[in-house]
């Protein structure tokens, strides 16, 4: 960072430099807490650094000069090295500011600091773990004298803190440095038995340099040695650890990258890691106590205090998280058993049955998040219906007892307390850390196996109880949780119990407001300080520690393991290379298993939610409950084809036509939208004996041959050979960056070249048979067409006597907001209209609904037919799409919706101008990226991918997939669109728009 200029001060070492190194440039003063630092620019385009210290550290920049140039022999690393002067010494005595100085010159290390980088990935803080232990390596064999000193920011040296302890201004930061302290102290055993080296003892964020290149940026250099020591070892991995742990929503997720990197290039002892803990707190503690002495000694200076805030943050932080935890934390991250101890092994230790009748025959209850049997989401949107589901499903089994598995990722545990705040938004607590037991009767509880109580928490009607144990010199704790609070009235702390001896009844009749009981049962190796409230549930990124902590119960009752999490993501994508077309894509660079959805979000396998902002598939929401019931209800009874009579096809034609104009009078139903688009082309044909099409730019109608032929999307990109010979492509109509920039004066220009369309048919004989396109081009890049737009040229193909087709499979039934259809918005009469995708809701249905006139001219003699074309099911579904569009208002709620989510982006348009073009109705819209007019394409993929990290899933679009495009189910709420855009936002504060 930059201070002010100082000219005098400037010049003063303008002339040091040119006399004693024979360079002449630009300076410019860096900040620093002890040395006076320059920025050089040399006149020759060489940049160093020079430094002005005290002559009292001569032996001190003697020993930084001595293992820079050590270092240099031992590491690829960026680091800085020392220039010789014009006498040929490494340091030169000067009269500076009329006293005797030390000046050194070190070449400049270019790089962007780790502190303004942004994300701090996984694979960037991998790097930092490995660029911090290359550099202890290359330490280990180098020792000088001046590395053994007295000097405050050593960890091994915070017993100075102490003397402070009372100065902290208020209670909380008092207490937490105590708590710190105390660790320290404590712990002095376990450290006196460190091994020692020289260390760097600052890779501090603005220390650390890091590549430029964005999606793959690593760590590739350190700078600035002046605070090098001989301590432990570890504490170079402490201290980066320290700093890079700050501004982390999970610091211990953040630390055991780092850790991964640090131990698979130097390797760390199980000592070592034990330390680390007291060690950051160490350098914490002593980084806020410097602060607060610095600044009543330079109040001025904010560089003296530039980590107090970040560093009391993660003491807090830190302070909050159980001690073991972070230990096996880190001990996870080498690759250890997270947990040291011995385990039980079930072999040798055998569990009574803790609720009476499990040694009959139980029912296994999947209660994971891609079970069929727990079925719509709907089944498990309150702990009421859940009890119901389960019940039910022991019902349908002819079993009164049952279990849910260890280790099962369950979707209904979604609330708050279930969530883990991360830098990339919340991930699920939602995986079983015990077994859960669910009868119809109120079965009495066993102690599994010989303990004492260790605690009793009663709480309204139900209660917890936890037993102490040991086996074998191994000691543990079974938990026992929803237990009648009426039936432990002689269960008291201390209390010796024997195995198999009735300890409770598992709830009373009515807790979850049905008769069903619930037993939830854990086996823990450490209550991490947990009197009660221990969890029941863990994340997925932590199974490794949580597992560890809380086995699972299984064998013990000699059952089979619980459920394992096996996202198999890289079996998928191999035999999808196997058996399917190499044609097949898959959304992001890092895929996504997901396995269920419900409303405006998908689920991966471990439980994720994603905000859906791009599946229009899923117009009313994923599974809709009402559309699956539907559908449920239909295909039990019948499903047939139409040649059969039934009354749900003539009812679902009369609702559907009831939303469209009343020159629209027939209805054919098909399977997707481009069997739509293939029978309105035969519609044409049989209207005007012409296949002349006159089509967009850009266009896309759909994948059969016919729409191939009239999809310039296609026809014109990746693996087409053009259009053919019937069909005739005009500019899109693109105000942004089309042929015809800016609204005045460019509507006509863009109507011109309907106009040279049609003279090119006529004048080789032919006849126009018709004009297709979206109402909002899709493919092209949400591309608005111009007010007037479509009737105009409506007017030129029904003049030469055309048949106009409105394309509506992606923006009909209510997503634009202002109209129910998307060609409404332009106020025109097609001949044709053609609906796919929000018809079904995922099902695949859609229409064409054409005028009568249409209709009679096709009914040319040639039946058409449809096996599955207007079934029971498919019509069943489409009316139940059409009633939760009328019923919950989503057509209002697109509008609403839609404007509230272009207002916002029109809002970060103006902070951010690669945000070229902002544009769509309703809930179809996208933004456009641009440097100037130039398509951003490697940014819209960037942060596509980026978005899908932090919870949303996005996609690009256009010639140059550089929109963004936004097409979410339109049950989306102001909530979901508030977390929209705050993601996106931090995204756009990210790096990304530096590449």
């Amino acid at each position: 960072m930059l201070l002010k200029e100082d000219r005098k001060v400037s010049g003063a070492v303008s002339n040091l430099l040119l006399e004693h190194y024979g360079i002449t440039g630009e300076i410019h003063p860096l900040q620093g807490e002890v040395d006076l630092n320059f920025y050089v620019i040399a006149d020759s385009g060489e940049c160093y650094t020079l430094k002005i210290s005290d002559e009292a550290d001569f032996e001190s920049i003697q020993f930084q000069n001595a293992m820079l140039s050590h270092v240099k022999e031992c590491t690829m690393l960026k680091l800085p090295y020392v220039v010789r002067s014009l006498s040929g010494n490494e340091m030169e005595t000067i009269i500076f500011d009329r006293e005797t100085r030390l000046i050194r010159l070190l070449t400049w290390v270019p790089g962007r600091l780790f502190a303004y980088v942004k994300p701090h990935s996984a694979k960037l803080l991998t790097s930092l773990g490995i660029a911090s232990a290359e550099l202890s390596q290359a330490l280990s064999g180098f020792d000088h004298e001046g590395a053994h000193r007295a000097y405050k920011w050593d960890p091994a040296q915070a017993f100075w803190v102490k003397e402070h302890l009372e100065q902290f201004p208020t209670e909380k930061e008092a207490g937490t440095i105590r708590y710190f302290y105390d660790l320290f102290e404590e712990n002095q055993p376990l450290l006196r038995s460190l091994r020692k080296s020289v260390t760097h003892n600052d890779i501090n964020d603005y220390n650390i340099l890091v590549s430029e290149h964005l999606e793959k940026a690593v760590v590739e250099g350190i700078i600035d040695f002046g605070d090098a020591i001989y301590t432990y070892t570890v504490n170079e991995l402490a201290i980066t650890l320290a700093y890079a742990m700050m501004d982390k929503e999970d610091p211990v997720y953040a630390a055991c990258h780092v850790i991964s990197g640090f131990h698979s290039w130097r390797a760390l002892t199980e000592t070592e890691v034990e330390a680390l803990l007291t060690l950051i707190g160490a350098r914490l503690i002593i980084s806020v106590t410097a602060s607060m002495l610095n600044k009543k000694e330079n109040p001025d200076n904010e560089y003296l205090s530039i980590s107090e805030k970040p560093a009391w943050k993660l003491l807090y932080k830190l302070q909050n998280i159980p001690k073991s935890f972070i230990h096996y934390s880190f001990r996870s991250a080498c690759g250890w058993n997270a947990r040291p101890g011995k385990s039980l092994s079930p072999d040798k230790v055998s569990f009574a049955p803790v609720i009476k009748g499990l040694e009959e025959n139980i029912y296994n209850i999947d209660l994971s998040v891609g079970s069929k049997k727990l079925g719509n989401a709907y089944n498990y949107a309150s702990k009421e219906r859940v009890d119901l589901r389960i019940k039910r499903i022991l019902e349908d089994a002819d079993h009164t007892i049952g279990y849910g598995r260890y280790g099962e990722v369950r979707p209904f545990y979604n609330s708050s307390e279930y969530q883990k705040r991360t830098d990339d938004g919340f991930l699920p607590k939602a995986r079983a850390l015990g077994v859960d037991f669910f009868s119809f009767e109120s079965r009495g509880v066993m102690a599994a196996y010989d303990g004492v109580v260790h605690s009793v928490l009663r709480s309204g009607n139900e209660a917890t109880i936890i037993l102490s144990h040991k086996v074998e010199g191994i000691p543990f704790f079974t938990l026992y949780k929803h237990l009648s609070t009426s039936s432990i009235k002689d269960v008291v702390k201390g209390k010796a119990i024997k195995q198999g001896v009735l300890i409770a009844k598992i709830g009373s009749e009515g807790v979850h407001g049905v008769r069903l009981h619930h037993l939830h049962f854990q086996i823990i190796y450490d209550l991490l300080g947990y009197e009660m409230n221990f969890p029941a549930t863990a994340s997925s990124d932590e199974w490794n520690v949580w597992s560890q902590i809380c086995p699972d119960p299984s064998p013990f009752f000699k059952w089979k393991s619980g459920a394992t999490i096996n996202t198999g993501k890289q079996k998928i994508i191999e035999k999808r290379d196997k058996y399917l077309g190499k044609a097949l894509s898959v959304s992001y660079n890092d895929p996504l298993h997901i396995i269920r959805g419900y409303k405006q979000h998908l689920f991966d396998i471990t439980g994720r939610p994603y905000l859906d902002m791009v599946n229009n598939v899923a117009h009313v929401g994923h599974e809709h409950p009402a559309v699956v019931e539907a559908g449920q209800r239909q295909i039990a009874v019948l499903n047939t084809n139409t040649r059969y009579l039934h009354e749900e096809i003539t009812l679902f034609a009369e609702e559907l036509l009831a939303t469209l104009p009343s020159h629209l009078k027939v209805c054919h139903f098909v399977n997707s939208g481009s069997e739509a688009n293939e029978l309105a082309l035969r519609m044409v044909q049989a209207c005007t004996g012409s296949r002349h099409m006159i089509v967009l730019e850009s266009g896309y109608h759909g994948n059969t041959g016919g729409c191939i032929d009239i999809s310039s999307y296609k026809f014109d990109g990746k693996g087409g050979k053009g259009a053919p010979e019937h069909t005739h492509v005009i500019p899109a109509p693109d105000y942004f960056r089309g042929i015809y920039q800016g609204q005045s004066g460019q509507f006509q220009k863009y109507i011109a070249h309907v106009k040279d369309a049609l003279v090119t048919i006529t004048s080789k004989g032919g006849r126009v048979g018709g004009f297709i396109a979206e109402s909002i081009l899709s493919c092209a890049g949400q591309i608005v067409l111009p007010t007037g737009y479509l009737a105009e040229i409506y007017k030129l193909i029904h003049r030469e006597g055309g048949v106009c087709i409105a394309d509506e499979v992606q923006v009909g039934v209510g997503r634009v907001g202002e109209k129910f259809w998307g060609f409404e918005l332009q106020g025109v009469q097609p001949d044709i209209v053609t609906i796919g995708k929000p018809l079904g809701n995922g099902h695949p249905l859609a229409a064409v609904v054409c005028t009568q006139e249409v209709a009679d001219q096709f009914n040319n003699g040639m039946e058409y037919f449809n096996t599955f074309g207007g079934n029971p099911v498919s019509c069943s579904i489409g009316r139940a799409v059409l009633r939760v569009v009328r019923e919950e208002k989503l057509q209002q709620n697109a509008l609403q919706m839609g404007n509230l989510l272009l207002d916002e982006l029109k809002a970060l348009q103006k902070q951010y101008p690669i945000i070229g073009d902002v544009r769509g109705h309703g809930l179809f819209s996208g933004f456009e990226l641009v440097r100037g007019l130039t398509p951003a394409t490697k940014e819209a993929t960037y942060l596509a991918n980026r978005m899908k990290e932090k919870g949303i899933l996005m996609s690009t679009d256009g010639p140059d997939n550089n929109v963004l495009k936004l097409k979410p189910p339109i049950c989306i709420s102001q909530q979901d669109i508030a977390f929209f855009m705050k993601q996106l936002e931090d995204v756009f504060k990210e790096d990304f728009l530096k590449a």
